[in-house]
């Protein structure tokens, strides 16, 4: 059986994530491997319910902590660890490296207590992922784009949500919650230049799978 992969897909909101995430997930379908696309928070039922009162309601930054954490340990029991134990390709829009640039970042919450959490919920391992020792995802690809031209992006695509409807100078500090994150898991966070067409864009994502997964870009 195949070994399962674990992809996530990082970057603000209008960094052109959902358009490589679809072209990522017929990369590996092309190549004979069934794909799970899913999404944070969210991917499960009950961690649908918590994304509407995350994307919606005001809260403590500590309990907005929580309340993520929560949403991602059901989506690892229900969804991650079953399809990786199952020698299936996860690709998730979005994992624990957000909460880092949005929480930690953006919100400026305590890192530490962010460690901790990312430590309980994905430390202990669900019975039908035993061969992994923590739930982290194999490579992770930043899609890097300034605050600015995201939210310009953003702007005539849809009405915001809670966190969207932040300042510029929220969404700087998200980013440099990212470089920071980027820079201490380089062995597999890599950085995605978002700030080009998408061809271009989608270029860099195909030479990233290639050498890091050895998919082949362009063939079959």
């Amino acid at each position: 059986m195949a070994q399962g992969i674990f992809i996530s897909i990082e970057g603000i909101d209008g960094a052109g994530k959902s358009t490589h995430i679809a072209r990522l997930a017929t990369l590996f379908r092309e190549r004979g491997r069934t794909v799970v696309v899913s999404r944070e928070p969210g991917g499960t039922p009950l961690a649908e319910k918590l994304r509407a009162l995350l994307l919606n309601e005001p809260m403590d930054s500590l309990t907005e902590a929580l309340v993520m954490f929560a949403s991602r340990r059901e989506h690892i029991v229900d969804v991650i660890a079953p399809a990786l134990e199952r020698g299936d390709v996860v690709i998730s829009d979005r994992f624990t490296d957000s909460s880092f640039a949005y929480q930690g970042g953006g919100r400026q919450f305590e890192l530490g207590v962010l460690q901790s959490l990312e430590s309980w919920v994905q430390g202990v391992v669900p019975t039908n992922a035993a061969s992994r020792t923590t739930i982290q995802p194999d490579l992770t690809l930043w899609f890097d784009l300034p605050a600015a031209i995201a939210a310009a992006r953003l702007a005539a695509s849809r009405a915001p949500d809670k966190f969207e409807a932040e300042s510029t100078q929220f969404f700087e500090r998200v980013v440099e919650g990212y470089r920071r994150r980027a820079a201490t898991h380089n062995e597999r966070i890599v950085r995605i230049d978002a700030d080009h067409p998408v061809e271009h864009v989608w270029e860099q994502v195909q030479d990233v799978v290639l050498a890091r997964l050895g998919v082949a870009s362009g063939q079959h």
